[in-house]
C-alpha cells in the first residue's frame, strides 16, 4: 500500500487533487483538518492561551483562528518567533495523529485496507512525512490563478506572503532530506479541472498500475 505525500502553497490546489485521490480509493489523512481538531482540546487551548494571551480565545472558549493567525503570520521576526511557538505546541500531537491514521490503515484486515494513503501535508518538508512517502506530490498552478484563488479567501497580501515564507523555509530547512528527487511528481492545477483530474488518474495507475473498475483507461480527457 503506497504512501503519498501530498504538499505545495496555499491556493495552489492542494484540496481538489486530495479530493481526487480520494474518489479513486485512497485513505487522505488532512494534516490542517488534525491540526483544528488538536486546537479543540482543552489542554492546548490553555497553552495556546498562556502563550498568545486571552483575546484569541472566544467566549465559548474555542480558540479564535482568525485572531490566532494575525498573532503569527505576519512580516517580522516576531512573527516568525509566534509562528515556531504554536508550531511547538501543535505539530507534535499533529504528527502523532497523523502516524496513527497510517498506523491504522496498514493494520486493517487485508481486503479493507485502502489501496494508497494519502497524506496531505502542507509542511511535508519539516513534518518527515516525505521522506518516508512512496510518492511525492507538489502542487502547482499559474502564480495569477494562485493570486485570484488566494484573493476570493480575503487573505491579505500580508497574510499570504507570511504562509507561503513559512512553507518556503520548511523546504529550504529539509533540503535534500525532504524526500528522494526520483520520488517526485508534480500535478498542475492551472489549465481546468479535466485537466487536473487527468493528472490524479495517471498518477493512480503509477501507483497501483491501473484506475478502478468503471473508470476509463486513459482517466480524464484534457481540457
Amino acid at each position: 500500500m503506497p504512501v503519498v505525500g501530498l504538499t505545495g502553497l496555499i491556493g495552489a490546489g492542494k484540496s481538489t487533487v486530495a479530493r481526487q485521490f480520494g474518489d479513486l480509493g485512497a485513505i487522505v489523512v488532512d494534516a490542517d483538518a488534525i491540526a483544528h481538531r488538536v486546537l479543540d482540546e482543552p489542554a492546548l487551548r490553555a497553552a495556546v492561551a498562556a502563550r498568545f494571551g486571552p483575546g484569541v480565545i472566544a467566549a465559548d472558549g474555542a480558540v479564535r483562528r482568525g485572531a490566532l493567525a494575525e498573532r503569527v503570520f505576519g512580516p517580522d521576526a516576531a512573527h516568525e518567533a509566534a509562528l515556531t511557538d504554536l508550531e511547538d505546541l501543535v505539530h507534535p500531537p499533529v504528527r502523532a495523529r497523523i502516524a496513527a491514521a497510517v498506523a491504522e490503515a496498514f493494520a486493517a484486515p487485508r481486503g479493507t485496507r485502502p489501496p494508497v494513503v494519502v497524506l496531505d501535508v502542507p509542511l511535508l518538508a519539516q513534518s518527515g512525512f516525505g521522506a518516508r512517502s512512496d510518492m511525492v506530490v507538489i502542487v502547482t498552478c499559474a502564480e495569477g490563478l494562485r493570486r485570484e484563488r488566494l484573493a476570493a479567501r480575503k487573505l491579505s497580501s500580508g497574510q499570504q506572503a507570511a504562509r507561503e515564507a513559512a512553507w518556503q523555509r520548511a523546504f529550504a530547512r529539509a533540503g535534500a532530506g525532504a524526500w528522494p528527487v526520483e520520488r517526485t511528481r508534480t500535478v498542475d492545477t492551472s489549465v481546468g479541472l479535466a485537466y487536473t483530474l487527468n493528472q490524479v488518474d495517471r498518477l493512480w495507475s503509477e501507483l497501483v498500475g491501473g484506475l478502478p473498475a468503471g473508470r476509463p483507461a486513459e482517466g480524464v480527457s484534457p481540457e
